[in-house]
């Protein structure tokens, strides 16, 4: 199944809070000496937890997430985080993967990534597919379809919210 691509999500003002909130200085952002795996050498990722199954929300900033929330189809959440990769001399690769981790389609979790800033960074899927990260653009496919993301070159950052849910 192809991932379904969407731009301009949120309406601009929704958006930019959303933006202004991950990027103030009450946001907190923890520092991941691993991004896939455990073994992957010399890649980092700064990563912010808004919530997790079993867990409910873990950050105080869960709410800026309405709007969003209030737009998708969600029977259950199993987790949503930001990611935040600094900018690299050339694009770095990361591993192919699935967000949640071993499920391989027994629950018919979604997986959304929602691009919070435009750079030369993607989310690359095994058939080869590249979504771009365009600010405020959606992609959106069934969890077990393995994926992967990449840093950015041409920004500080590339940022981004993962959402993995049931629908």
């Amino acid at each position: 199944m192809k991932p379904v691509i969407l731009d301009d999500f949120l309406d601009p003002k929704s958006f930019q809070v959303l933006k202004n909130t991950m990027l103030g200085g009450s946001f907190n952002w923890v520092y991941n000496d691993a991004i896939d795996y455990a073994d992957d050498e010399d890649k980092f990722q700064f990563t912010h937890s808004f919530y997790k199954e079993n867990l409910g929300p873990t950050s105080t900033h869960y709410g800026v997430l309405s709007p969003i929330l209030n737009r998708i189809r969600i029977k259950e959440i199993f987790r949503i985080k930001a990611n935040l990769l600094t900018r690299t001399p050339k694009i770095e690769l990361n591993s192919f993967h699935t967000d949640v981790g071993g499920n391989m389609g027994v629950i018919p979790y979604t997986t959304l990534i929602l691009y919070m800033n435009t750079n030369n960074g993607y989310t690359e899927f095994e058939d080869g597919t590249k979504v771009e990260s365009v600010a405020n653009r959606i992609v959106s496919f069934p969890e077990e379809t393995k994926h992967r993301g990449t840093s950015c070159t041409d920004e500080k950052i590339r940022m981004v919210i993962n959402f993995n849910f049931l629908t």
